[in-house]
């Protein structure tokens, strides 16, 4: 399936959403800038906060695919998506010294992000993980990382497409999910809208700040 624009494809989201949510305590965490436009039109729809959870990834050299990352809050999170155990328990003995120095020059770049996130809000709420789309489960991993000291109700992951592997990953950790498009050959998220709404980083901070003025 293809959207004419995130926006659009967030409308789509929140419409299913809606009827199910619209009356309870729901908060949605964004995963990525793209998730933020999605998000906020999910947010209007069901009267709730909308966050961004950043993260910073853990790259190693010659390796195609991030090893980790490390989110706002500290927490840090493995790649299983992509990496066995054992490849990444040799790598970790390979790069140990370089992975800690990534991990506090990732949490270094992540001051000041912060603010879009608070965990005091996420309690005993539902949380909507939302994503512009999701080539694996990596970034539900990040995600489920950060929340496992928080008390909440549920997990829900909202994304207008994922592959299948993210969603086989979305049954074993989220309590509910939903996705518009299941694709089989995953190709770059770019690839599935045909209006590129994703706006500078400053305008994604104000949508977040500015997303109650604009519930319905």
């Amino acid at each position: 399936m293809y959207f004419a624009s995130r926006m659009q494809a967030g409308r789509m989201l929140a419409a299913q959403l809606k009827e199910k949510y619209r009356y309870e305590n729901c908060a949605i965490v964004a995963l990525d800038d793209g998730g933020v436009v999605i998000g906020a039109q999910i947010a209007i729809e069901l009267h709730c906060v909308l966050m961004q959870l950043s993260s910073a990834d853990i790259n190693l050299p010659r390796e195609v695919e991030a090893i980790g990352a490390i989110a706002q809050d500290g927490s840090f999170t493995y790649n299983q998506n992509y990496y066995s155990t054992g490849e990444i328990e040799e790598l970790k003995g390979e790069y140990f010294s370089l992975i800690e120095q990534e991990k506090m020059e990732g949490r270094h770049e992540l001051i000041g992000e912060g603010g879009s996130m608070r965990k005091d809000l996420l309690r005993g709420h539902n949380i909507i993980l939302v994503s512009d789309g999701l080539k694996d489960g990596f970034d539900l991993d990040v995600a489920f990382q950060y929340l496992k000291p928080v008390a909440i109700e549920k997990i829900i992951v909202a994304t207008p497409l994922a592959s299948v592997s993210a969603v086989d990953h979305m049954h074993i950790m989220a309590d509910d999910i939903c996705c518009l498009s299941v694709i089989e050959n995953y190709m770059d998220t770019d690839h599935y809208y045909d209006t590129q709404d994703v706006p500078e980083h400053d305008k994604i901070i104000e949508i977040i700040e500015k997303i109650v003025l604009n519930w319905k």
